[in-house]
C-alpha cells in the first residue's frame, strides 16, 4: 500500500492554503507557504542525488525551518533522522555514521557541534534559519517538486535514537504507517478538536516523539495550528498561551512544576486552554492536582516510547481519568503485563508492560538482535514494570532498566559512565539517578580514583560536559575510596542508591 506521511501536509494545503500552520512569534507560515517551501527543499534534495529511503537528519530547534525540512525530507521518499540539539559533536557523529545519512542539516544555534560531528564522516551541511547561497531558505526556493514520491506503508519515515543500557543509542525505524495512525487517528480520538480553533504549543522539542507526533504532526493532519517556543520557560510560555489562545499545551512534568511555581501565572488569562497533556516522564500527583487548582483544565497523562510512535496510552475524560495512571491502551493497540517468563499477568501483579498494534516501530537501524529481544513473541517490550487494575488502567511502578529520566529527557547510565572512565583518574565509576523536585531525577556520579591520581569536582563534571548532551552529564558528583561490589566483582548500584 502507498502511503507518504507527507500527505497530512499536502492534503491540509490543499484544503485551508491560507491558514495559519504554524507561527514564531511575529512571523506566520501558511499552510501554502509551508507546502511550498517543503517541495522546494525535496526537488533540491532529489537534484543532489538523494534517493528514495535515504537519510537526512535535523539538527535543528522549534522554528519553522524544523517542519520545512522535516516534510522536504518526506516529500522526496527520503527518511528524517531529527538529532537532539543538545548533542555534543562526537555524537552527532555516532548519529550521522550508525544511520548512513546523507544530508545534514542545522541550525546556526548549534552549527559548531554540527560541522565538528559531521568533519569526520564527509556528510555535507546545509544551514537552516539563515538567509544566503545554499542555505535552506535558499534551498527552499527551487521549482517545487510536483507531487510526493510514493512511498510504501511500510517504508521509514523517521528514525529516532533512543539509548540503551547496552551504550551506544539505537536508531527506532517508524514507518509512514505507524506516524501517519499515530497521529491522524490516535490524538484525535484523546482530544477532539476543530481546526479552525485549534492552536497548540510547540515547546516539546520536534526532534523528540512526543512534540513531534502529538504537536506538529496532529496539529498538520487536522489542519489547526501550532505556535513555536524554541526553549521553555514559564513566563515565556504564559505570554504566548495568552496571545495566540493556546488551546492544547503538551508537556512534561518539569514543564508543569515550572508553570505551577512561576510567580504571577495566574495573573494570564488561559481561557481559551482546553486540553492539557502530560507524557515524557511520570508526572507527580501532587504537582497535577496543584496545577488543576491553580488553572482551569485537566491534565491527562499517557504513556508512549520513541518506539511506540510514541502514543501507546492514555487518559481519557469519558472513561474517568484516574490521576496518577497512564491511562488505557489508545486506540488499535494492546498492551498487557508478563512476567519474566513472558507469561501474562493478572491484573494488581507487577510486571513488565507488553505492547503491541499499528503504532510498533519496524525494528531497531542495524541491530536484528536488539530488535528480536525486544519483540519477542510478537509484543515490544518496553522494560518498564507497572500494573493494571480492574477496569483496564494501566499504572507505572518502577523502571526495568537502570534508565533515569531527567526532565522528561532518557539518560543511560552506561553511556555516562564509558566517558568517565576515559578520564586518566577513574578507576571506578558508577551513575546513578536521585529523586529531585522539578527535574524528576538528577544525574549523580560516584567515582573512585586511580591510586595516586586526583581530581576536583570541577574537572570531573567539566569532562563529562565536553563530551556529553546538556541533560546527560551529571551534576552531582561523590568520591570515595572504592565502590561497593558483589561476587563477581560487578558494582553494585543498589547500594549506591
Amino acid at each position: 500500500m502507498s502511503l507518504n506521511l507527507g500527505t497530512i501536509l499536502q492534503d491540509s494545503a490543499r484544503a485551508r492554503p491560507d491558514h495559519p500552520a504554524l507561527r514564531l512569534d511575529d512571523r506566520v507560515v501558511s499552510y501554502e507557504e509551508l507546502d511550498r517551501s517543503a517541495r522546494g527543499v525535496a526537488t533540491h534534495l532529489v537534484e543532489r542525488g538523494i534517493q528514495p529511503g535515504d537519510r537526512v537528519a535535523l539538527l535543528v530547534p522549534n522554528v519553522p525551518e524544523f517542519t520545512m525540512a522535516y516534510f522536504g525530507i518526506l516529500y522526496a521518499g527520503a527518511a528524517v533522522v531529527p538529532i537532539n540539539v543538545l548533542a555534543a559533536a562526537p555524537e552527532v557523529t555516532y548519529f550521522l555514521e550508525d544511520s548512513s545519512a546523507r544530508l545534514l542539516i542545522v541550525h546556526p544555534q548549534f552549527e559548531k557541534a554540527g560541522r565538528a560531528g559531521a568533519e569526520p564522516t564527509g556528510v555535507p551541511v546545509v544551514i537552516a534559519g539563515v538567509e544566503g547561497p545554499g542555505t535552506l531558505a535558499d534551498l527552499a526556493q527551487a521549482d517545487p517538486i510536483a507531487g510526493l514520491h510514493p512511498t510504501s506503508a511500510d517504508d521509514t519515515a523517521v528514525i529516532l535514537y533512543t539509548s540503551g543500557t547496552t551504550g551506544k543509542p539505537k536508531g527506532a525505524e517508524l514507518t509512514h504507517s505507524n506516524l501517519f495512525v499515530n497521529c491522524a487517528f490516535v490524538v484525535p480520538r484523546l482530544i477532539p478538536s476543530d481546526a479552525d480553533e485549534h492552536v497548540a504549543l510547540a515547546t516539546l522539542p520536534l526532534f523528540h516523539s512526543f512534540g513531534q507526533t502529538v504537536v506538529q504532526n496532529a496539529t498538520l493532519a487536522l489542519g489547526g495550528t501550532f505556535t513555536l517556543l524554541p526553549r521553555f520557560d514559564p513566563q515565556k510560555a504564559f505570554e504566548v498561551m495568552e496571545r495566540d489562545r493556546v488551546t492544547v499545551f503538551a508537556g512534561v512534568p518539569t514543564m508543569y512544576f515550572a508553570l505551577l511555581h512561576h510567580e504571577g501565572g495566574d495573573r494570564f488569562d488561559l481561557g481559551s486552554l482546553r486540553y492539557c497533556m502530560a507524557g515524557g516522564a511520570p508526572m507527580p500527583v501532587e504537582v497535577m492536582v496543584e496545577f488543576e487548582k491553580k488553572f482551569p483544565v485537566r491534565i491527562l497523562e499517557g504513556f508512549g516510547l520513541s518506539e511506540t510512535s510514541p502514543i501507546a496510552s492514555f487518559n481519557v475524560m469519558d472513561r474517568g481519568r484516574k490521576v496518577g495512571s497512564i491511562g488505557y491502551p489508545v486506540w488499535g493497540v494492546e498492551m498487557c503485563i508478563t512476567d519474566d517468563a513472558d507469561e501474562p499477568l493478572p491484573d494488581g501483579e507487577r510486571g513488565e508492560i507488553c505492547i503491541r498494534g499499528h503504532n510498533i516501530m519496524k525494528g531497531y537501524l542495524g541491530r536484528p538482535d536488539a530488535t528480536e529481544e525486544a519483540l519477542k513473541n510478537g509484543w515490544f517490550h518496553s522494560g518498564d514494570i507497572g500494573y493494571r487494575d480492574e477496569d483496564g488502567c494501566y499504572f507505572i511502578v518502577d523502571r526495568k532498566k537502570d534508565m533515569i529520566l531527567r526532565g522528561g529527557f532518557n539518560v543511560y547510565p552506561r553511556e555516562v559512565e564509558e566517558v568517565l572512565y576515559a578520564h586518566r583518574a577513574v578507576a571506578e565509576a558508577a551513575v546513578i539517578g536521585i529523586p529531585h523536585e522539578s527535574h524528576g531525577e538528577e544525574v549523580k556520579a560516584v567515582v573512585a580514583f586511580a591510586p595516586g591520581q586526583s581530581a576536583s569536582e570541577e574537572e570531573i563534571i567539566s569532562w563529562c560536559k565536553e563530551r556529553l548532551a546538556a541533560y546527560k552529564y551529571p551534576r552531582i558528583l561523590e568520591v570515595r575510596d572504592s565502590l561497593p561490589k558483589g561476587p563477581t566483582g560487578k558494582i553494585l548500584k543498589r547500594e549506591l542508591r
